[in-house]
C-alpha cells in the first residue's frame, strides 16, 4: 500500500489528502454495513472527521464528485479509495519482533479484510522461533531474506527493539523491501525510495498528556509559577 501512495503523490494528489483517504474509507465501511446507498459529503466529512470544503476537494483528486443533491454513491466511492490505496490487491506483510506488540498485530483480525496478509513472522529470540502464532510459524531472523523472496513479502513491520531496528531496516532495503512500518522507538535512516510510516506509542501519550496537563491547568488557575517551583538542589 504504501508503494501505492508513493505513486499517488507522483500523480499529483497531495500528501495529506493520500493520509486522509483512509479515514473515508472507514467512515464508508461503516456506512455501507449499516446499508446506506449514498451519502452527503457532510455527513462523510463528520463520520471522518473532517471539514466537508476539504473532504470534497480530497475527493475530486480521484475524479470522484458526487451527485447534487444526492451525494456519494457508497459502493462505489469505497471502490474508487480502495484502488486508490492499493487495496483492490493482496498484500504480503511480514513483521519482524514478535514479543507482545508483534503478536498482537499478527493476531489483528483486520488486516485480511483491508487487503493485507500477514505472510511471515521473525524474531531473533531462539525461545520465540517456533511458536506457532495466527496460523504461522515463527522464523528466525537469520532466514529474512529468503523469507521475503519467497514469501512474495511487500510491506515489513518493525517492531523490534529501537537497538535493532537500523539493523533489520538495513537488511529488510537490501532484500528489495521499500515499505516500512515502523513501531520500534527510534529514527531509521533509508535511501531515498523508501517509504516509512512510523508509529510511536509513547509520543502519542506524551501528547495526551500534555492535552491533559492543559485541562489541569485551566481548572486551577494555571501552571505553578516560577516562586512555586521547589529549590534547585546541589548535586
Amino acid at each position: 500500500m504504501i508503494r501505492r501512495l508513493s505513486q499517488a503523490r507522483e500523480r499529483g494528489i497531495p500528501e495529506a489528502t493520500v493520509a486522509r483517504l483512509p479515514l473515508y474509507l472507514r467512515a464508508l465501511n461503516g456506512m455501507a454495513e449499516r446499508g446506506l446507498a449514498t451519502v452527503s459529503s457532510e455527513d462523510l466529512a463528520v463520520a471522518a472527521g473532517v471539514n466537508s470544503a476539504k473532504l470534497r476537494k480530497d475527493l475530486s483528486h480521484l475524479g470522484s464528485y458526487g451527485t447534487r443533491g444526492v451525494g456519494y454513491d457508497v459502493e462505489y466511492l469505497i471502490y474508487q479509495i480502495s484502488r486508490e490505496l492499493g487495496l483492490t490487491q493482496d498484500w504480503a506483510v511480514a513483521i519482524v519482533g514478535v514479543g507482545n506488540l508483534g503478536r498482537a498485530l499478527a493476531n489483528y483480525g483486520g488486516f485480511v479484510s483491508r487487503g493485507f496478509r500477514v505472510a511471515a513472522l521473525l524474531d531473533a529470540d531462539p525461545e520465540v522461533v517456533g511458536d506457532h502464532i495466527a496460523g504461522l510459524n515463527v522464523e528466525h531472523i537469520d532466514e529474512l531474506e529468503a523469507v521475503i523472496r519467497r514469501r512474495g513479502v511487500s510491506i515489513v513491520v518493525l517492531a523490534t527493539p529501537a537497538l535493532a531496528a537500523q539493523q533489520v531496516a538495513d537488511r529488510v532495503v537490501a532484500a528489495g523491501v521499500t515499505s516500512i512500518l515502523n513501531f520500534a522507538p527510534v529514527v531509521l535512516s533509508v535511501p531515498e525510495g523508501v517509504d516509512i510510516r512510523k508509529v510511536d506509542l509513547s509520543i502519542e501519550l506524551q501528547i495526551l498528556a500534555f492535552h491533559e496537563q492543559r485541562k489541569t491547568d485551566r481548572m486551577t488557575g494555571g501552571p505553578a509559577m516560577a516562586e512555586e517551583w521547589p529549590e534547585a538542589v546541589d548535586l
